[in-house]
């Protein structure tokens, strides 16, 4: 096992209503920087399928066979035509909209009795850094209740297990169109400006793991 700091990139694939999902091209790029800011960093990456079975299977054994210090997350947010940085995981889960296997949620909460989860201080220093690249970035209390708010709660449950996780974060995208343009009457926002943003959040939380490894 190498000794660079690891972390592991996430996105999503198709759903139902979004045929084509930009955090795969997102993800991709980002793990495919070459900088040497990262030359100690191991980056790793996986696309997940939308469904909570998928979720629940390959986050353990991603986190197992990379065993990473951070996870970056990132979902789409359909109709949100600006960045958002997830600052909590809500304890809710609908029961309305299928996953991308055809499956509903059989209750509207992920654990019986349990309030929302923060993923804690180093959120609004993410937000600050994409801040700083231009981009419209906005903070968010509420991840909403499918995919990307369960994948958050199952992060922020690993981060409080003896696995060797130190942060995590989730970050919402807008859509955009296929070609990484921006998505017209959507948002404004291209691939390029996602990938400008995710760098300055990637080495953000490079620099906070590392804090949270010493501490």
């Amino acid at each position: 096992m190498t000794d660079k700091l690891r972390v592991l990139v996430t996105g999503f694939g198709p759903f139902p209503g979004a045929p084509f999902n930009p955090t795969m091209p997102l993800v991709k790029r980002l793990t495919e920087l070459r900088r040497p800011a990262f030359d100690s960093v191991q980056l790793a990456s996986h696309i997940f399928h939308v469904t909570y079975a998928t979720v629940d299977r390959e986050l353990p054994e991603q986190i197992a066979r990379h065993r990473p210090q951070a996870l970056l997350m990132f979902g789409l947010a359909g109709r949100t035509s600006y960045l958002r940085i997830e600052a909590r995981a809500r304890n809710a889960v609908t029961t309305l909209f299928p996953d991308a296997g055809r499956q509903h949620a059989r209750k509207g909460s992920i654990v019986d009795g349990a309030a929302a989860r923060l993923f804690g201080p180093h959120t609004e220093k993410l937000l600050r850094a994409a801040l700083a690249t231009g981009i419209d970035v906005r903070l968010s209390r509420d991840a909403g209740s499918y995919l990307c708010n369960y994948l958050s709660w199952r992060a922020i449950e690993a981060v409080n297990t003896n696995n060797g996780v130190r942060l995590a974060q989730f970050v919402h995208v807008p859509p955009l169109a296929h070609d990484g343009t921006a998505a017209p009457g959507k948002s404004d926002i291209t691939l390029e400006q996602l990938v400008d943003a995710g760098e300055a959040m990637l080495l953000e939380l490079v620099k906070l793991t590392r804090q949270a490894t010493l501490a």
